[in-house]
């Protein structure tokens, strides 16, 4: 049997800022969960040096906050790039306002973790980017984000005196307590590390289902959509261009 192919368009969705943000995220979380393990349960390393000259505890604790630092500077730019880039950055994207976005959120539930329904359905403009779903399990995460980086700050409060932490000091408090602060910020870590995994394996599922470059986009900044449903979508979306940069390229530009 002869298998189907389609034309494709080339379409610009990541532009350099969300990559940028996409990969600085990526390895800084590696750097945090490596780091604050090992700040939660430091191991017990036996040395015949002077404890002057063996400081490994105040570099990893160092590496955390700074990559911490890091981390939250780059969030604080890609959140003012959710109003300064393109109609795939905008921050209304991540909010599911709408009954389409509703519709969308259990079409790809139905997808994606119970594999029934077709999966070539029509895409709109979101889907050329994240689908309502994807966008809107990371605006959950960003609200688990900023829970982290408040509950790190308070702990860190007690042995700083900057004003950054001091601002966070009524958090330890209002949870009844730097231990259970402790807590909500390791449970937060595990949710992570649980939504990188599932995040890993659906950019490779619909990589392999849709042939749509979802993997190779966050380096390239390309994703690939089928010629009869760009001609569907190109007028809609080239009214919503941003600051008259160009959205949509073509493979012959």
């Amino acid at each position: 049997m002869a298998t189907a192919t389609c034309n494709f368009k080339r379409v610009y969705v990541w532009e350099l800022p969300v990559r940028l943000f996409h990969w600085i995220t990526a390895f800084s979380m590696v750097i945090l969960v490596i780091t604050g393990f090992i700040i939660a349960d430091p191991p017990a390393l036996n040395s015949s040096a002077e404890a002057t000259n063996s400081y490994w505890f105040g570099y990893v604790r160092a590496i955390h906050l700074i990559t911490a630092f890091i981390i939250v500077a780059s969030s604080i730019f890609r959140l003012y790039w959710a109003f300064a880039g393109n109609q795939f950055a905008n921050w209304r994207n991540f909010i599911p306002y709408t009954k389409e976005g509703i519709r969308n959120i259990f079409h790809v539930l139905k997808v994606d973790i119970f594999l029934l329904g077709k999966k070539d359905y029509e895409l709109s403009n979101i889907s050329i980017g994240h689908n309502y779903l994807a966008a809107f399990s990371y605006f959950i995460m960003g609200l688990l984000f900023i829970l982290q980086f408040s509950t790190g700050f308070a702990l860190m409060e007690d042995t700083s005196n900057w004003w950054l932490p001091d601002m966070f000091a009524w958090i330890v408090p209002f949870f009844g307590g730097d231990i259970m602060v402790r807590y909500i910020h390791h449970i937060i870590t595990w949710v992570f590390m649980a939504f990188v995994v599932i995040h890993v394996y659906l950019v490779l599922f619909h990589d392999y289902v849709e042939a749509r470059g979802e993997a190779s986009a966050m380096i390239s900044g390309f994703k690939f959509v089928r010629s009869e449903r760009f001609k569907k979508q190109s007028k809609d979306i080239k009214t919503k261009e941003v600051k008259g940069k160009t959205v949509l390229v073509d493979d012959d530009e």
